[in-house]
């Protein structure tokens, strides 16, 4: 969701006269957050994340895929959007095929290296393919481009002004730890495993989730003076996100499209713990970032604190450092939201689609 809304913006700064729609599914944020961004939010019948589980509603989900296609078709007949971009995902299967058979252009985004296999469906229905690593385009049919995955606005950021809103002193290393949206127990153990050795090494942003921040605000005050307020767990960081990104040294969290791409737009080094399902997908994206250097990666079942004391340990060694925050700096396509956008309204202006070089200088951010 977070791509597409950061696609939807730049739309909007490229041709302010757009009416942009967002069709989307039950179960998920989009009744809290796309509203907020200015976007109206039609909801198809089905939910927006499926179940895999033996429950009653997972069995009711091919019940509710099958009364989504008319209604999609019905919903696209009225609307009859110029182009429609989608990140793929089960809630985006009756749109693309409604869109195929009513003959509107379609760009599908992918950001995992190992795309899914509702992905791989609806990229059989779409104009062109974006992916954030080139080796995606080896699993997909058709036209496809390197993009990146578009992120929030990074650009205008001021590392300087960050580190003062979190009053990180000039001279001192900060780590940002963060496991996703949900307290993640890997990463809870492994912080508290670690303190307070972590807190002498660097300045610690920890966010923690709503359920575990009880927990690390008691981890807290169990630390010597001294020592206590270089530890700052957070349960969420919305919009101070950013800031966060920005004033740290060093990233720690899982290998999602979205974590690599804002590091590596910000050419900030990582250390990536891949989440160990999903048919693997988030290693498949650690191990394209750790073969570009910008990158160290521990598996999910070896992050403890040993493993997290280690790895922090990239701080402390300048030309480690140095070497990780150029190859991430060379990695990263801040631009890539303007790159996908572009796409976008070329198909709704029934214009030639951009040229990889075209797309490339976009997505690096060295055109306008």
């Amino acid at each position: 969701m977070y791509p597409a809304l950061a696609v939807a913006r730049s739309l909007r700064e490229r041709r302010g006269d757009l009416d942009l729609r967002w069709i989307g599914g039950h179960r998920g944020l989009e009744a809290r957050l796309v509203p907020g961004a200015g976007i109206p939010v039609t909801r198809l019948v089905l939910r927006s994340l499926r179940s895999v589980d033996a429950s009653v509603p997972a069995l009711l989900d091919p019940l509710r895929l099958g009364a989504a296609f008319p209604q999609s078709v019905a919903l696209l007949a009225v609307l009859r959007p110029s182009a429609i971009f989608t990140t793929g995902g089960y809630v985006a299967l009756p749109i693309a095929i409604a869109a195929s058979l009513l003959r509107i252009p379609m760009v599908l985004w992918e950001g995992n290296a190992i795309p899914g296999r509702s992905v791989r469906t609806i990229a059989g229905l779409a104009r062109v393919r974006a992916v954030s690593f080139a080796e995606t385009c080896r699993r997909l049919p058709g036209p496809c481009v390197v993009t990146g995955t578009p992120t929030r606005d990074l650009a205008s950021l001021d590392r300087l002004a960050a580190r003062r809103h979190f009053e990180i002193p000039a001279d001192a290393r900060a780590v940002l730890v963060f496991g996703g949206s949900q307290a993640v127990q890997r990463f809870e153990s492994a912080v508290e495993q670690a303190l307070p050795e972590l807190a002498t090494r660097a300045i610690v942003l920890h966010v923690t989730g709503e359920a575990a921040y009880a927990t690390a605000l008691a981890r807290r005050e169990a630390l010597p003076d001294g020592l206590r307020e270089r530890y700052r767990p957070y349960p969420f960081l919305r919009d101070e996100m950013s800031d966060a990104l920005a004033a740290a040294d060093l990233i720690v969290g899982r290998a999602g499209s979205s974590t690599i791409a804002e590091a590596t737009a910000l050419g900030t080094p990582l250390v990536l713990v891949p989440y160990p399902h999903a048919a693997g997908h988030q290693a498949a994206n650690a191990r394209i970032a750790a073969e570009s250097g910008a990158a160290m990666v521990i598996a999910d079942e070896a992050f403890d604190g040993a493993a997290l004391l280690d790895a922090v340990g990239i701080v402390a060694d300048a030309r480690r450092h140095v070497e990780m925050a150029i190859a991430s700096r060379s990695m990263g396509r801040p631009g890539a939201a303007a790159a996908v956008a572009e796409l976008v309204l070329a198909l709704a202006e029934r214009r030639p689609l951009p040229s990889e070089a075209e797309v490339e200088a976009l997505s690096r951010g060295v055109a306008a």
